[in-house]
C-alpha cells in the first residue's frame, strides 16, 4: 500500500473510514476537554453534545479492534447527526435565533414576585447556553461541532454504503 491514499482509495475503504471518523470524534472530545481545563467551563447544551461523540468514538473503536459488522456503521452516523443537529440548535440558542431550555438559558421576569424572581436567581446556571463564551472570527464552539460533526457523519454514512455493497 502507498501513501498518501488517492480520495477514491479511502472512499472505498469503510474501516479507514470508520477509522477516520471515530477518531474526529475522540479529537472533539479532546478538544472540549482542554477547552474546559483553559477555564471555559461547558453549558448544559455543550455537555450534551458530547455524548454522542463518546458512542462515535467508543464503537468506532470496538468496531476496528473487534472486526465487528460494517453494518453498526449505521449507529455510528446516528451518533454523529445527533451531535450535529444538537450542535446547530446549540449556535441557534447562542445567536438568539431561538429559545434554549428553561435549564440552560435567561427567563423573562415580568410578572414575577421579589420571591420568584429571587428563586429563579438562586437556580440560574452557572454558564448559559444562550452567551457566546469563545469564538474566532464570528465561528463559535458549537458552530466547529455542527459542522464537523455532519462531516463525521458523512463519513459514516459512506463507510455504512460501502459495507452493503460488500466493499
Amino acid at each position: 500500500m502507498h501513501l498518501p491514499l488517492s480520495p477514491r482509495e479511502i472512499l472505498a475503504s469503510p474501516r479507514l473510514l470508520i477509522g477516520l471518523a471515530s477518531a474526529g470524534s475522540a479529537a472533539v472530545l479532546i478538544g472540549a476537554l482542554i477547552f474546559q481545563a483553559l477555564g471555559f467551563a461547558p453549558c448544559d447544551l455543550c455537555i450534551l453534545q458530547r455524548w454522542p461523540h463518546l458512542v462515535a468514538a467508543v464503537l468506532g473503536g470496538l468496531m476496528l479492534l473487534f472486526n465487528l459488522p460494517l453494518a453498526l456503521a449505521f449507529f455510528g452516523a446516528l451518533a454523529a447527526l445527533t451531535t450535529s443537529v444538537l450542535g446547530f440548535y446549540h449556535s441557534g440558542v447562542e445567536r438568539h435565533i431561538f429559545e434554549g431550555p428553561d435549564t440552560c438559558t435567561s427567563n423573562g421576569v415580568a410578572g414575577l414576585s421579589p420571591a420568584d424572581l429571587l428563586a429563579q436567581i438562586q437556580a440560574a446556571p452557572l454558564v448559559r447556553c444562550d452567551e457566546i463564551v469563545w469564538s474566532f472570527m464570528g465561528i463559535t464552539m458549537p458552530n466547529l461541532n455542527a459542522v464537523f460533526s455532519l462531516v463525521f457523519a458523512v463519513m459514516w454514512i459512506l463507510a455504512y454504503r460501502a459495507a452493503k455493497r460488500g466493499a
